[in-house]
């Protein structure tokens, strides 16, 4: 259990809906794809409609700053068997860059594994008191690119299993490399929090609205979107 979880649902009903990708800038193919998810044929570019309209008002604010760059969407609407497939590629991936055996891990390797694993990645619940955020369709995965279209400089990838990951990693640093990495985190942090959504508590790139997470970190008692099935 998440300290969100904790948190009530109940569903507004409002549609999820295919996010215009053409305002946006995306990888092709799917960077899930790559590693062989299926999405069923369907396209993972959805939210619900309230948390899209709050996103393309965030993107409104950055081209008003820099008319040229753009929001790279990296992942936005999750069903639990993606969340399923995701987990467990994390899983295998931290094993075999441990240098150890899947079918020869103790009880205890496991468990250690498995602690890494969610540090990052929320648990493929199909409890619908517990979704994870993704399936809910009001989060989504960002960073920005510039006006080459190349993506900028964030000191970390996107679901890179590290420290590296949270949002405030370089906030101390003296290096003038590190000092832009965060400040690029701060600035892709205010333009969506300026739309009305919060970002991840451990993750720079995930952002929510109207999810468990992001009520409880607005300190609201319900969620109004839950896991929504496409």
């Amino acid at each position: 259990m998440k300290p969100y979880h904790n948190i009530s649902i109940q569903d507004c009903g409002e549609s999820l809906v295919a996010i215009p990708v053409e305002k946006f800038a995306i990888a092709s193919p799917h960077p899930y794809e790559k590693l062989g998810v299926s999405y069923q044929g369907k396209s993972p570019y959805y939210l619900r409609q309230g948390v899209l309209e709050a996103f393309l008002n965030a993107q409104s604010d950055l081209q008003q700053e820099y008319p040229e760059w753009n929001i790279q969407i990296f992942d936005a609407y999750r069903p639990v068997e993606v969340q399923q497939f995701m987990v467990d590629y994390t899983f295998n991936l931290v094993v075999e860059k441990q240098g150890l055996i899947g079918e020869k891990l103790s009880p205890q390797q496991q468990q250690e594994i498995w602690e890494q694993v969610y540090q990052i990645w929320a648990i493929p619940s199909d409890n619908p008191a517990t979704p994870p955020p993704h399936s809910t369709g009001a989060a989504i995965d960002i960073t920005l690119v510039d006006q080459t279209g190349n993506p900028l400089n964030m000191g970390g990838e996107i679901d890179e299993l590290s420290a590296r990951s949270h949002p405030n990693y370089y906030l101390d640093s003296k290096k003038e490399t590190e000092r832009i990495y965060h400040q690029r985190r701060e600035f892709l942090n205010k333009i969506m929090t300026q739309a009305g959504f919060c970002r991840h508590p451990g993750e720079w790139w995930h952002f929510s609205l109207g999810d468990q997470m992001w009520a409880w970190q607005k300190g609201e008692a319900i969620a109004r979107y839950g896991r929504i099935i496409r």
